[in-house]
């Protein structure tokens, strides 16, 4: 599941961020283990921390021990997102009392790679997965000559809409993002928003990356950022329209009030990724039977393109002194026995050959009136475009949008001018941190 990144986290973020550009993380990866520790009888033996918050790698890792009775993993929730950011950099910062594994969501991998906080697992069997997972995770994870993690799971964005509503107000599902306006305005007629948002870091990249943006360019330690360019604008003149028309739901995701205006129609849809379905069995009840998914609206009708929203990774520490055995319970757990487990308990799969299996296609599901939902978010995976980047930094980035999209929301400030507002405060923050900015 994606997770908001809060405010709290900054001035942590800002004292332990410095060390991205330094040589940290504990040991060396070069002089680890390349195998596997083992008992006499030649079965894996050996104790594992790992750090996740999704709960289904507890019952990955009751199922990769039932295998591996010598082996013990422990799983440890230290917080969601930038609460376990936090703890992950104190730990590579004091060299001691990290996991030998950690849940990174990939918008966050760049910023613990470029910090040498992860062992490039390549050379351990990732480099032959190659082919085994959908585009957009797999290059998140794989930058350059080194993968520094293996996909857990992916969120290709969907667009998730209460039918009962759009029926009875006779609107159609829109294909397109001018149809999307068009809908919006329509419903808003009748008391009923189409959308809620109060700023989100999150979606607002993904909506760039849909629309063709590129505002981020990452080499190595050379950094340049530009919001000004042309997929950028096509999504800051729709939001712009959608805020000036008060169009969107002023209310923000994850709250109680959201929960709440998604259950009684108030708020007819999401454009999300993926994960949502089991958030909304859980936390719209009230929705059984009404909601519906349907494709990503489009900017145009000549390719069909969509964007990730979400979704994280595993990554082999490098300060961990049992990476051999790491790496075992990783491949298992992303590319092994511990896919069907994790998309039975919720998760969205990032591996081609799940995506593609009848029995995962054909499901239905009942909240969603027997619609065979996986069908669409799979059509959605294929259609991720590619070249997106992420900045090294992303994790401090996205705590401080708010600061500036507050003001595009509360119009004070053309959305336009506060993206580039954002994108000189990170481009800035980055400088300080000792990457170069072009």
């Amino acid at each position: 599941m994606a997770t908001r990144n809060t405010r709290f986290a900054v001035g942590a973020l800002a004292g332990t961020l410095a060390l991205t550009l330094t040589a940290c993380g504990g040991s060396d990866s070069d002089n680890a283990p390349t195998q596997a520790p083992t008992n006499a009888s030649g079965e894996l033996s050996g104790e594992l921390t790992v750090w996740a918050w999704d709960q289904t790698i507890t019952d990955v890792a009751e199922a990769f021990t039932a295998e591996h009775p010598d082996v013990t993993v422990d799983v440890v929730n230290v917080g969601t997102g930038n609460d376990q950011y936090v703890a992950l950099q104190n730990a590579v910062a004091a060299e001691s009392g990290g996991p030998d594994l950690a849940q990174i969501e990939y918008y966050a991998v760049p910023q613990f790679s470029i910090g040498q906080a992860l062992a490039d697992i390549g050379p351990m069997g990732a480099d032959e997965l190659d082919g085994t997972f959908t585009t957009g995770p797999w290059s998140a994870v794989a930058q350059g000559d080194n993968v520094w993690g293996l996909p857990l799971d992916s969120g290709p964005m969907a667009m998730f809409y209460n039918k009962e509503v759009f029926d009875a107000n006779n609107v159609d599902v829109p294909t397109t993002w001018d149809e999307f306006l068009d809908a919006a305005r329509t419903l808003k007629e009748q008391g009923i928003y189409i959308v809620n948002d109060t700023g989100d870091a999150g979606f607002t990249t993904s909506m760039i990356w849909q629309a063709g943006g590129r505002p981020y360019q990452v080499n190595d330690t050379t950094v340049s950022v530009d919001f000004a360019d042309e997929g950028t604008a096509k999504f800051a003149e729709l939001w712009q329209t959608m805020i000036d028309e008060e169009l969107v739901a002023p209310i923000s995701s994850w709250s109680d009030e959201w929960y709440q205006a998604l259950g009684d129609g108030s708020v007819a849809s999401l454009v999300i990724g993926a994960w949502m379905p089991g958030n909304l069995e859980t936390g719209v009840p009230a929705g059984a039977g009404k909601w519906a998914v349907a494709d990503m609206p489009q900017w145009s009708d000549s390719e069909f393109t969509t964007s990730e929203n979400g979704g994280s990774s595993m990554a082999v520490m490098k300060g961990s002194d049992n990476q051999a055995l790491a790496y075992e319970f990783l491949e298992f757990t992303a590319a092994g026995e511990g896919i069907d487990i994790r998309v039975d308990g919720g998760a969205f799969p990032a591996t081609v050959d799940t995506l593609n299996e009848p029995g995962f296609l054909d499901r239905e599901f009942e909240y969603f009136g027997g619609q065979k939902v996986n069908e669409v978010l799979a059509k959605s995976a294929e259609g991720v475009a590619e070249g997106w980047q992420y900045l090294p930094f992303q994790v401090y980035a996205n705590s401080v949008f708010n600061d500036f999209s507050a003001n595009a929301y509360n119009g004070s400030t053309p959305l336009a001018d506060a993206l580039t507002q954002w994108g000189d405060a990170s481009a800035t923050y980055g400088g300080q941190q000792g990457f170069t900015i072009e």
